[in-house]
């Protein structure tokens, strides 16, 4: 489900402001702009300072990715691939050259081109295997400003928190100040732990998630197209792939091949 990211942040939330609430505390006294201001904008700043702007510039996309991207379809992958070797096997591999305008994934779509060119099966694995180093190392950047924002984010709570109590010694002169005093200063620490935990690193995690599920998606698919070029059966082609498709997914895959391989069977006399 795409949206189980933003469940489970707010699933957190909910969890920290009840028990707060629980133990008797009011969610207003949880706000405090000073110590906001110092978490937020500090983490931004030195986040942006150890990743540079190009890839910072990105948070926002990345952000919106986390939240809403769908989870890629291994089985439907694995049924594209059996249709082309089905196809390939019984027109030619230059067949395929109709269907390339019909792609929409540029991976696929290059690695069958290659295919159709008649490119060495060696230089077509290399030229694959490169465009997925590439991915994984532009995936690897992209996730680089939030990991580094939630190690930034619980350094910058403590700053405010020290800053705040720096604040506290300045006024103990009047005693009726310090119990608040404190307890905004350690807002600070909250807010730092907080959105590190709850809300950085688990976006961190699932964009690594998003992107090792799209490189099995890539590795599947090369491994078909270099199926495709050797010629081998549909079902053979379909063997090779399931083992990239979880197995309560396998059932219809294994249809489409068994019904591409009967298609090849010649047809009886009088039939």
């Amino acid at each position: 489900m795409k949206a189980n990211t933003a469940i489970g942040i707010a699933v957190s939330f909910f969890g920290l402001a009840l028990g707060a609430i629980m133990e008797g505390d009011k969610l207003p006294a949880f706000l405090n702009i000073p110590a906001f201001l110092i978490v937020v904008v500090g983490t931004l700043g030195a986040s942006l300072a150890g990743t540079g702007f190009d890839n910072f510039k990105k948070v926002p996309k990345l952000y919106a990715k986390a939240f809403t991207a769908e989870k890629p379809d291994l089985r439907a992958q694995v049924e594209l691939m059996v249709r082309y070797a089905e196809m390939a096997r019984r027109e030619g591999l230059l067949a395929l050259e109709d269907q390339l305008s019909e792609i929409d994934d540029e991976f696929t779509r290059k690695g069958l081109q290659l295919v159709v060119d008649g490119t060495d099966p060696e230089l077509v694995r290399e030229i694959l295997e490169n465009e997925m180093d590439a991915m994984a190392h532009r995936h690897a950047l992209g996730v680089a400003p939030f990991e580094k924002a939630g190690g930034f984010a619980p350094t910058m709570g403590i700053i405010g928190t020290v800053m705040g109590l720096v604040h506290v010694l300045e006024n103990l002169s009047q005693p009726d100040m310090l119990g608040p005093a404190i307890s905004g200063a350690f807002i600070a620490t909250l807010y730092g732990v907080g959105s590190a935990n709850v809300v950085l690193l688990p976006t961190a995690n699932k964009l690594k998630y998003l992107s090792a599920q799209e490189m099995e998606l890539r590795t599947l698919t090369l491994e078909g197209v270099l199926s495709i070029q050797a010629g081998d059966n549909p079902r053979v082609v379909e063997s090779k792939l399931m083992a990239f498709v979880p197995p309560e997914d396998r059932e219809a895959p294994a249809r489409a091949a068994e019904q591409a391989s009967a298609s090849e069977q010649p047809v009886a006399a009088g039939v």
